[in-house]
C-alpha cells in the first residue's frame, strides 16, 4: 500500500508539474500574442505615417503646379483681353462709319422673289 500511495503521490506531483508547464506555456503564448499585436500596431502606425507623408508630398508637388498653371492662365487671359480691347479701340470708328453708311445710304430694291412673281404674272 505504501508503494501505491507513493506512486499516487508521484503522479500527483507529475500532474502539478505538468500544470505548471502548461500554465507557463499559456502565459508565454499570451505574451507573444500581445507582443505581436504591439509590433503589428507599430508597423501599421509607421506605414500610416509614411503614406500620409507621401500623400502630403504628392499634394504639395501637384498643388504648386496647379497654382502655377492658374497664374499662367490668368496672365494669358489678361494679355488676350488687352489685345481685344486694343483691336476694339482701333476699329471702333470704322465700324460705326460702316453702320451709319449702311443706314443713311439706303438703296431700295425689289427682292428677287418679288421680281420672280412679277415676271410670272
Amino acid at each position: 500500500m505504501a508503494q501505491s500511495a507513493q506512486g499516487i503521490q508521484t503522479l500527483l506531483e507529475a500532474e502539478k508539474e505538468a500544470s505548471k508547464v502548461v500554465a507557463t506555456a499559456r502565459k508565454y503564448r499570451v505574451q507573444r500574442l500581445k507582443d505581436a499585436r504591439t509590433e503589428a500596431q507599430k508597423e501599421i502606425e509607421a506605414l500610416k505615417a509614411q503614406k500620409n507623408k507621401e500623400h502630403a508630398d504628392f499634394e504639395k508637388q501637384y498643388t504648386g503646379s496647379t497654382d502655377d498653371i492658374v497664374s499662367k492662365a490668368n496672365a494669358d487671359t489678361e494679355t488676350q483681353l488687352k489685345e481685344v480691347t486694343a483691336a476694339y479701340n482701333r476699329n471702333k470708328a470704322q465700324v460705326i462709319d460702316k453702320l451709319l453708311a449702311g443706314i443713311v445710304n439706303v438703296q431700295p430694291q425689289i427682292h428677287q422673289n418679288a421680281k420672280q412673281v412679277k415676271r410670272a404674272a
